[in-house]
């Protein structure tokens, strides 16, 4: 598949009484936008704000970040299966704003929803300190079940991502960059010294407000298949699930999938990117085993050289991590896991789950129980109601002088020392 994406460079965030994006600025219209979320009778109230970088803002509960995109030529739309028809995509012209996002917020649906910190030390571990954030904090009707809460934030969150989009269709992109892999025979034509390279990307799919959709389908459904690494930047796969806010991929992640886009930019170069096989993460060990050894199948049917897995979550997930690895190894390929640890506020515990000697090449995001103080802001966005119950936090976790005492569990999108994490934004 061939994609053409252009990128226009958002550069501040007004409300306004028409929504337009005008010599980079986006201009929104809070009616409108309000109208757009408010479609779901789910919902009961919705309220905006912007949070810009550097800006004394603390964004907390954190559901969902969502970059706003426009498919402008090509196959099917924006999230298919999900608020577009279920076209394959990944090919033709897609817009991107970039600089922004659209964060959903709102109370708490689980216990791990998170936080973003637009400035002081928070901001080091979130790359969403770096973007203009439309926010959205979503209140909803009395009775409802929090999966239904949750889903109805999701939705409303990705209907304002397209309605803001849909303002770039006609606009030409400040850059543009064209994403292309080859069919199988085409690229060992075309690539026959460069290694054959895939990436496997394990998808959070443990339950109910633990899940991950591809075209609209919930995770767990699937068995590993095969995509075109640009499906995703149509928005192939979406996040539904609140794990801990560090160890969960929002969708701004999955449509700026920093492995997708490292492997492409060495594509062709020194090695052949052949394509992303998705996989799901299971309760029951029959699925995990159903799993991993068509994950392995994939692999060795379709001669790879090497692979590249990352996971999504901790605990339970790591054996599938460990199944994964252990059986593609042994069909002879080299694999690489990315993963990030708990080892403890002191580093002394097991970091992992489960382990085997046949992951011997590991790239790690460090340890989300690393400890940070979080001064007070001058400002929240939604409310800290909950900030004791999200994951990484305690009954401690508040201070009297307003400051937070958290693991890196609460932060949205953390990275740590190593500047490398499978939940990094490009």
């Amino acid at each position: 598949m061939k994609l053409e994406m252009g990128y226009i460079h958002i550069k501040d965030i007004r409300f306004s009484e028409e929504s337009r994006i005008q010599d980079g600025i986006l201009y929104v219209s809070e009616k409108a936008v309000r109208e757009t979320a408010l479609e779901d009778e789910k919902l009961k109230s919705v309220s905006f704000d912007i949070a810009r970088p550097g800006a004394s803002v603390r964004i907390t509960p954190v559901k969902d970040v969502i970059e706003p995109r426009v498919k402008v030529e090509g196959r099917g739309g924006i999230f298919p299966g999900i608020i577009s028809k279920t076209d394959t995509v990944g090919e033709g012209k897609t817009y991107a704003l970039k600089g922004m996002a659209v964060v959903t917020a709102g109370k708490i649906v689980g216990f791990q929803e998170g936080v973003i910190d637009m400035t002081g030390p928070g901001a080091e571990y979130t790359p969403f300190s770096k973007t203009l954030n439309l926010v959205m904090v979503c209140g909803a009707q009395e009775g409802i079940e929090p999966h239904e809460y949750e889903k109805a934030v999701r939705l409303a969150g990705f209907r304002v991502a397209v309605y803001i989009g849909e303002l770039a269709r006609t606009l030409t992109p400040d850059e543009t960059t064209v994403y292309e892999t080859c069919g199988l025979k085409e690229g060992i034509e075309k690539y026959p010294e460069l290694p054959r390279v895939a990436y496997v990307q394990m998808l959070q799919s443990q339950g109910l407000l633990h899940d991950t959709y591809v075209y609209g389908v919930d995770a767990k459904r699937i068995v590993p298949t095969i995509l075109s690494p640009t499906e995703i930047m149509d928005g192939a796969i979406v996040s539904g699930n609140c794990v801990s806010a560090c160890d969960k991929n929002p969708t701004y992640v999955h449509l700026n999938n920093p492995v997708v886009h490292d492997l492409f930019e060495q594509h062709g170069k020194t090695l052949n990117f052949v394509c992303q096989i998705i996989t799901n993460e299971n309760v029951y060990l029959a699925d995990k085993q159903r799993s991993s050894d068509w994950t392995a199948k994939l692999c060795r049917m379709l001669d790879l050289d090497g692979v590249i897995v990352s996971q999504e979550g901790f605990g339970n997930p790591d054996t599938d991590l460990i199944m994964n690895c252990k059986k593609i190894e042994a069909e002879g390929i080299k694999t690489v896991i990315i993963t990030d640890e708990y080892a403890g506020r002191d580093g002394k515990s097991q970091s992992l789950a489960d382990a085997d000697t046949a992951a011997d090449a590991v790239i790690t995001g460090g340890n989300a129980n690393q400890v940070v103080i979080l001064p007070k802001l001058d400002k929240v966005i939604g409310t800290l109601d909950y900030i004791t119950k999200i994951a990484g936090a305690s009954e401690q976790t508040l201070h009297e002088d307003g400051s937070l005492e958290v693991e890196l569990q609460v932060i949205t999108g953390a990275t740590n020392e190593t500047g490398f994490n499978k939940l990094s934004a490009r």
